[in-house]
């Protein structure tokens, strides 16, 4: 009997299937800071930027690799489990295609940016190229779908833990960085090999997986929008480094990027927590429409004390923090930590808040929130880190969000509700009660 058949109760599952996936982010947060840290005390800054400039040039591009069609298949594997071939054969070669646009436009762009910096090309061609290996990270979905990321965390870290450690290794012996990148390759290759090994032992085959022209057709119908709005919503957050590296130079993007590598540390909490309500929001909102307020009003709640807990002891600490763990070359990265500490305020609640455009099939509002926090980032970011230097980009992405995730709702009547949960939940965040939504005849498994 598989553990799909022998799972618990949804109340349980949930708990069960959170604490992986909270197991999966502190693996990652360990291992990915002491990769972070013996990256920055060997490189310095100026190398240091070089890596992160290529790495998250990559990163705008992304987007191409999932199509943003990712929370619209697990949603479609939670309310059709019987059509779970067809979905995962057609999303499989459309990643395929996906990946492939990505890898193509992101060296294309950087050759034309960067012509005379064979480094920073090099190591963003090898970071690109790894994302070939990726491709069956579809599995994830479907076990997502079912709360079964037991799975998915024992084969991702299982690869990460020996890519880490190896990456670890060829930094000490002082290897040439390109063959630090090329670790990448190997850690995807064998996390997704790992993903089919537990995929058949659940009974599945992928060979059942199909392909069909008017599945992809409709996925990619809902999510051509969140390809250009999740694409927006990176260059919104990440975009900072690229014109940092071109007003400042590598080492102010060496000094910005240790202070974002330890905020992201702390952000994994609300992606953790999204991952793992999404089943649970998609089914509470087939309960009525009183379940589903509650069940998304204690995700705002649990994203509020999540800011709490982790931004404001973080706000005094960080000149501290970073000095202690990268030494005092990379003292201004400490005041730029604080700032980062306040950001995470609204990438929470942008995280959480895209379990409601999801269920609501808002892809198009959410495509236009995106684009306007893209935009007024770029054009905050020009105006003041001439002014104000590396902290101006800062201030420019948190009055970018502030627009993007809050304000703009005030306009549309399709979201006014959710903003009113949003900011409800926040002034009575202690009132937190977990509740899960019965697992119904949509949910049973099927081969």
């Amino acid at each position: 009997m598989t553990l799909v058949e022998k799972r618990a109760k949804p109340r349980r599952s949930l708990l069960v299937n959170t604490s992986w996936l909270f197991g999966d982010k502190m693996i990652r947060m360990v291992f990915g800071l002491a990769v972070s840290i013996i990256m920055a005390r060997v490189l310095g800054p100026e190398e240091l930027g070089k890596w992160n400039y290529a790495e998250s040039f990559f990163g705008m591009f992304l987007i191409f690799t999932t199509l943003g069609f990712d929370s619209i298949l697990v949603r479609d594997l939670v309310k059709d489990p019987k059509d779970e071939h067809e979905l995962l054969g057609t999303a499989v070669l459309l990643k395929l295609v996906g990946t492939l646009i990505a890898i193509v436009l992101s060296y294309s762009f950087i050759s034309l940016l960067r012509p005379e910096d064979s480094s920073v090309r090099l190591i963003n061609l090898i970071l690109a190229t790894a994302s070939v290996f990726q491709l069956f990270d579809i599995i994830d979905y479907w076990f997502r779908a079912q709360m079964l990321s037991k799975y998915t965390v024992v084969a991702k870290n299982t690869a990460f833990v020996l890519g880490s450690t190896i990456k670890i290794i060829l930094l000490l012996s002082g290897v040439p960085i390109w063959v630090v990148a090329l670790c990448a390759h190997g850690e995807f290759l064998l996390g997704s090999l790992l993903l089919l090994y537990f995929f058949r032992k659940e009974g599945r085959r992928v060979k059942r997986w199909t392909f069909r022209l008017a599945t992809a057709r409709r996925i990619m119908n809902h999510s051509w929008p969140l390809i250009l709005s999740s694409s927006a919503v990176y260059v919104q957050a990440r975009i900072d480094q690229v014109i940092i590296g071109e007003l400042l130079g590598n080492a102010a993007v060496g000094q910005y990027s240790v202070a974002l590598r330890l905020i992201e540390v702390l952000g994994f909490i609300p992606v953790v927590l999204t991952t793992a309500y999404a089943p649970v929001v998609t089914r509470s909102k087939q309960k009525g429409s009183d379940e589903y307020r509650q069940t998304l009003s204690t995700v705002y709640r649990l994203m509020f004390i999540c800011f709490l807990v982790t931004s404001v002891p973080l706000f005094f600490l960080s000149q501290w923090v970073v000095v202690v763990l990268y030494g005092k070359e990379f003292t201004e990265a400490g005041s730029l930590l604080s700032l980062f500490a306040i950001r995470l305020f609204f990438t929470n609640f942008s995280v959480a808040k895209s379990l409601f455009i999801t269920n609501e099939n808002l892809f198009r509002y959410t495509l236009l929130t995106s684009v306007v926090g893209a935009v007024t980032n770029i054009a905050f970011n020009y105006a003041l880190i001439p002014l104000l230097g590396v902290r101006g980009s800062l201030v420019a992405t948190i009055l970018s969000f502030t627009i993007s995730v809050f304000l703009l709702d005030l306009l549309f009547k399709e979201v006014k509700s959710n903003l009113g949960w949003m900011m409800k939940s926040i002034l009575t965040f202690w009132r937190v009660h977990i509740t899960v939504p019965k697992v119904g005849e949509n949910n049973h498994d099927t081969h």
